[in-house]
């Protein structure tokens, strides 16, 4: 059981993380039931009702069920779960899961820009160069970063199919749960510019497969800077 009490102040949110956390971690394994409510919210230091906000909570994300007079079970998130569960498995394992995400980013993010490239609009071209533009102009890496997530945001809207704009959603959730961790990537904005002009300029240019080997280039250069942190 857990040793060390949760803070009161965000008792709620503080529960759903450190319970998350032991789910994704493990240490209530897929199938396996929780402790009684009793017992957990004596080895969280909380009480009952906090304990059944913070349940509900992550059984709305995916991770539980609730079987009345049953108990609580930790669902098998793998087989049943949905992107959304992104975001809290990079923030808690993220080392486990980040390389299977930077997968799906290469091959996902090189279709869609290239269908981007085909079915961008007039002003969404102008709004990816604008962005280029933030980039290269950002004050500082996080600046940076997070016009480079936009960036993607618009690519994504920008294939006019809505289901691939979630898939970019969902992945950028993902990737914004540990950002702080590759912002050395954009630590000169004008070098992280540079890498992306390629990329939109192929895509402004409404040329598909240009658009796809830049974004294979993209994808590949940015993830070797981020996940072995050179300049």
């Amino acid at each position: 059981m857990p040793s060390s009490p949760i803070p009161r102040d965000t008792v709620v949110d503080s529960l759903v993380d450190r319970l998350r956390d032991d789910v994704l971690s493990g240490r209530y394994p897929p199938g396996s039931y929780l402790p009684p409510e009793r017992e957990l919210a004596a080895g969280y230091a909380v009480t009952r009702t906090s304990l059944k906000h913070a349940i509900v909570r992550l059984a709305q994300a995916g991770l539980l069920e609730t079987r009345h007079g049953v108990g609580t079970r930790v669902r098998d998130y793998e087989r049943l779960g949905g992107p959304e569960l992104l975001p809290m498995l990079a923030r808690t394992v993220g080392p486990a899961w980040m390389a299977e995400i930077f997968e799906v980013r290469r091959e996902v993010g090189a279709r869609v820009a290239a269908r981007a490239a085909e079915h961008a609009t007039a002003e969404q071209r102008a709004l990816l160069r604008n962005l280029v533009d933030e980039v290269r102009n950002a004050p500082d890496a996080d600046a940076a970063q997070l016009a480079e997530c936009e960036i993607h945001r618009v690519i994504g809207g920008a294939t006019g199919n809505r289901v691939y704009g979630f898939m970019v959603n969902a992945l950028l959730n993902a990737y914004l749960a540990v950002r702080e961790g590759f912002a050395h990537a954009f630590a000169d904005p004008g070098a992280a510019a540079d890498r992306l002009a390629p990329l939109i300029d192929a895509l402004c240019a409404g040329d598909p497969d240009r658009t796809r080997a830049a974004a294979d280039a993209y994808f590949a250069e940015t993830e070797a800077i981020m996940t072995d942190g050179r300049p």
